[in-house]
């Protein structure tokens, strides 16, 4: 299967990448805005909220994704971190995670591939999953001998997709929101949330 590595993928993302033997992350490609490579969704007392990653734009010549970098030039990391606090430190696993989650928030980062797959590794860690990928060397259109996901990093996508409900910690104000971070299944399911992607 081949995906777009993505910001604490989208649960879409990992229902499919369960049922791989394989993963392969696009990496070649040019870099396009508006996706979940530099931004994911979580559930905040406010109801959706979006995070995004800035990016050092290379004055309007296309990137590729493996060679963007990450704008550092002010706090995103103390921010995506504390509004993490805000919408889940009540719910029943974020402290169990949290000693896990924080270097990731620390630690300078510059490559945003790099943090990216930092992130991917440290989601199939608390989902308990032994998976390996790889990086594409070279871009192709189409992979006519591999599953291809990449259409799941698409954060403009009206799609729906079906997620079984699980217990989100504002759902008795703003209801069941589907497909958020990985992350909102982690912190509110913990070692059940496998089980809510392979149902």
């Amino acid at each position: 299967m081949i995906f777009q590595p993505t910001y604490f993928s989208p649960i879409a993302q990992f229902q499919q990448w369960v049922k791989a033997e394989h993963v392969i992350f696009e990496v070649f490609d040019n870099y396009q805005k508006q996706t979940y490579r530099n931004r994911f969704k979580i559930y905040s007392p406010n109801g959706l909220q979006a995070l995004s990653i800035p990016i050092l734009h290379n004055n309007g010549i296309r990137q590729l994704t493996k060679d963007v970098k990450i704008e550092n030039s002010f706090p995103w990391q103390k921010n995506h971190f504390k509004s993490l606090e805000n919408a889940y430190r009540s719910s029943p696993y974020f402290e169990f995670y949290e000693d896990d989650i924080v270097p990731l928030y620390e630690k300078p980062q510059t490559f945003l591939l790099d943090f990216l797959l930092q992130t991917q590794e440290l989601s199939l860690e608390m989902l308990q999953i032994e998976s390996d990928f790889s990086k594409t060397t070279a871009y192709k259109l189409a992979y006519p001998d591999q599953q291809d996901y990449r259409f799941l990093a698409d954060a403009k996508s009206k799609k729906n997709y079906t997620t079984k409900a699980y217990k989100q910690v504002f759902d008795n104000k703003h209801g069941f929101i589907p497909n958020l971070s990985i992350l909102d299944l982690v912190f509110n399911e913990g070692p059940n949330a496998i089980s809510i992607l392979v149902d």
